[in-house]
């Protein structure tokens, strides 16, 4: 949970470098309140099968939206990579593959172009 309220934090900070787990442990979190709020969301009667959300799942979608384009972009800094690349996901399929190899990938050792390696705070 620490990683989700970290992440939550830098709600809106694009520079720097993200952890693996900063930006898993992000993603989990994200997927369980979605999947609890789209249980709400049914047993209320807000569940839409045509859009695959409820009222409170696309609100936490809405309001999530950009601490998890700032944790992915952090996150490709780490590997070294621009944050731009979290376009590609827009390709379907390949995009997510893509990101996902991107992303499970270590952070590059020492200082890079993004700022100083987080794992080394963090030893």
């Amino acid at each position: 949970m620490n990683w989700f309220l970290i992440a939550l934090k830098k709600y809106a900070t694009f520079s720097g470098r993200a952890q693996r787990a900063e930006y898993w442990y992000f993603f989990l979190f994200y997927i369980l309140i979605f999947i609890g709020l789209s249980i709400i969301d049914g047993v209320t009667g807000s569940f839409s099968g045509e859009t695959g959300m409820g009222l409170l799942g696309g609100l936490m979608s809405l309001a999530l939206l950009i601490p998890s384009v700032a944790v992915g972009v952090r996150r490709l800094h780490d590997t070294g990579r621009s944050g731009w690349w979290l376009l590609i996901a827009l390709i379907p399929l390949v995009g997510a593959i893509v990101i996902l190899v991107f992303t499970v990938q270590d952070s590059e050792t020492g200082t890079n172009a993004y700022g100083p390696n987080p794992k080394a705070g963090a030893i």
